[in-house]
């Protein structure tokens, strides 16, 4: 049985060592006094589970030995923060061997994160895939801004519906209700006005009934969050209106300077708030707790609540659009998504080779710094996503990667430089990567990309085997392991011997695909999976003979649009985690 959420923010120990400042799904954020020495500590909640079950199992043991009794009883790092004192107070607490003192008021709000939070890098950096994880589980609600992003918009306003209404005749001087041949009321639909709440007023009112029940029940309230994305592609100011005011939070994470509602906000706020409670409210500028409280329940004033967090993404090459002055920028705190390897081991494919995409990331960012003199205009790892074969198809690759180079980022700085020639030393222009086939459809030219990324000096993509080399039982040639880096080869020609069993005079794909189906025959496609991950999976997305064959009709398909350096790498995957029988020749001439 769960017993940690026994503690609750603002709670301290009767000695003084411990007072809780904060809490998330996971953790605990503690203030720990002992012989004078104060700071900030991270708790697991799960690891103070643990303390809590085996003090109670073994009261007998000196709480000094706790910590290294339970060292190697779960897949808890048990040092991972490395508190042991403070968990046994805390475990103490929980289970009533230290008293609990509970302030009258309520706990300050110690925020781990901004409240107001921008996050800005150049496109495909995963701004929008960071705020998601760091929201995962959350009450969140989303918008978009965009040129034509108003504050009714964001906010809310009248808007007409359709309602149905029943249909009445006047006999005399009374209405009647008109009823149809089978005694039944017939009724119309009727165009009527209704404020119409969007995403900002969405977001505060389910915070602040998140925040009135958890006060009601003497927790700390949920978490809810607005995330904006694309902040500055729409005209802030505009949009934001007199809610700009709000942004100034005060110590407890509340605004201090209250706005007032217009009439038709008001009659929707008071509303949805009908029957609420707010209990021991805070005191905000000036006014007493009760007063406020009123205010805000009727609708009368907004005021942001210390659970309400904004949050927005801002790619920093479309900062032209809509410039956000800096009276807006200081009420938000900046985070900056630099552009990295995400070691994925993308690959563009372009006409049977295979281009590493981070070194694609590298060289054109380079070259974008020199010509254009900005970062803006940079691209990140994930501008544009690969398949889950972690394949860039050239189509792609040519309709948004290249598109985007030639449109968008060099277009106002001419094409001089020498990425840019064609094989006759002319301009490589834009239509040059397609042609149009008599069915008029666009088919790429994949030896204009290719001539591009070579003029780009990109690197064929060499995953990473093993500095191990060893001499292979076949005919004495060269196999490898996991971090070799093998040479190019002409041909993509393997031989296996597996289990006295040789596969040899076909392609390397058609052996590697024999290999697995061997294996997943003698350990069960489950183990099978769990060696080579993604590779081997259910239900592909999209399932093609191209990129997924089925293996012994198990419902598993195996990715196969892969280089024979990959096919390696795998077959050698298998062998080390399930030990098998199994040798492999590479074939192929240098």
């Amino acid at each position: 049985m769960i017993k940690t959420n026994k503690l609750n923010v603002g709670d301290s120990s009767e000695n003084g060592q411990i007072t809780i400042i904060d809490e998330d799904r996971l953790c605990y954020l503690v203030k720990s006094d002992s012989k004078g020495a104060v700071g900030l500590r991270t708790i697991s909640k799960a690891l103070l589970q643990e303390f809590v079950t085996f003090m109670e199992q073994h009261p007998e043991v000196p709480t000094t030995d706790i910590r290294f009794k339970i060292s190697g009883q779960s897949d808890i790092d048990k040092y991972e923060y490395g508190y042991g004192a403070t968990l046994v107070t805390m475990a103490k607490m929980i289970l009533g061997q230290e008293k609990i003192l509970r302030s009258a008021k309520r706990a300050n709000r110690f925020h781990l994160s901004p409240l107001q939070r921008i996050f800005y890098g150049a496109p495909g950096t995963g701004k929008s895939y960071a705020i998601k994880k760091l929201t995962e589980g959350k009450n969140v609600i989303r918008t978009t801004f965009h040129p034509d992003s108003d504050y009714s918009t964001f906010v809310g306003a009248y808007k007409p519906t359709t309602k149905q209404v029943p249909v009445f005749s006047t006999y005399g001087e009374k209405a009647v209700a008109v009823k149809g041949a089978d005694g039944q009321q017939i009724t119309e639909d009727r165009i009527i006005y209704e404020f119409v709440d969007q995403a900002f007023l969405q977001a505060y009112t389910n915070a602040w009934k998140l925040y009135a029940q958890a006060v009601k029940e003497g927790k700390q309230p949920a978490e809810q969050y607005l995330i904006i994305e694309e902040i500055n592609r729409g005209n802030c100011a505009q949009i934001f209106g007199d809610l700009f005011q709000l942004l100034d939070r005060d110590e407890e994470g509340f605004s201090e300077y209250p706005i007032k509602a217009d009439k038709d906000m008001k009659k929707y706020l008071d509303s949805v708030f009908n029957n609420m409670v707010f209990l021991n409210a805070p005191a905000l500028c000036g006014m007493n707790s009760e007063e406020t409280a009123v205010k805000i329940r009727k609708g009368e004033i907004l005021v942001l609540p210390s659970n309400l967090y904004i949050w927005a993404t801002m790619n920093t090459s479309d900062q032209s659009l809509f410039p956000i002055d800096s009276a807006f920028k200081r009420r938000w705190d900046w985070e900056y998504v630099p552009i990295h390897n995400c070691n994925k081991g993308w690959r563009i494919a372009v006409n049977n080779n295979e281009y590493d995409w981070w070194n694609f990331i590298e060289k054109i960012n380079e070259q974008i710094g020199s010509i254009t003199n900005s970062e803006d205009k940079k691209l990140g790892y994930f501008f544009c996503k690969a398949d889950n074969d972690g394949i860039i198809s050239v189509e792609k690759f040519v309709s948004k990667v290249i598109f985007y180079l030639w449109s968008d980022v060099f277009k106002d700085f001419g094409f001089d430089n020498d990425i840019f020639k064609d094989e006759d030393g002319k301009v490589l222009s834009f239509n040059k990567f397609y042609t149009t086939n008599a069915d008029r459809n666009n088919d790429v030219q994949e030896n204009k990309v290719e001539l591009f990324l070579n003029n780009l000096n990109v690197e064929i993509y060499k995953p990473k085997i093993s500095t191990e080399i060893k001499k292979d039982s076949l005919n004495d040639k060269i196999s490898y392991a996991y971090d070799y880096e093998p040479l190019n080869y002409k041909n993509d020609g393997i031989k296996i011997m597996y289990d006295g069993e040789i596969f040899d005079n076909e392609s390397a794909r058609n052996i590697y695909k024999k290999t697995v189906t061997k294996t997943v025959d003698k350990f069960g496609v489950e183990n099978v999976a769990k060696c080579l991950g993604a590779v081997l999976i259910q239900n592909p997305p999209q399932i093609t003979t191209r990129k997924y064959v089925e293996i012994s009709n198990t419902g598993w398909y195996l990715a196969t649009n892969v280089g024979t350096n990959e096919i390696i790498s795998y077959i050698l995957k298998l062998k080390d985690k399930l030990h098998l029988d199994l040798e492999i020749e590479d074939l192929r001439s240098k």
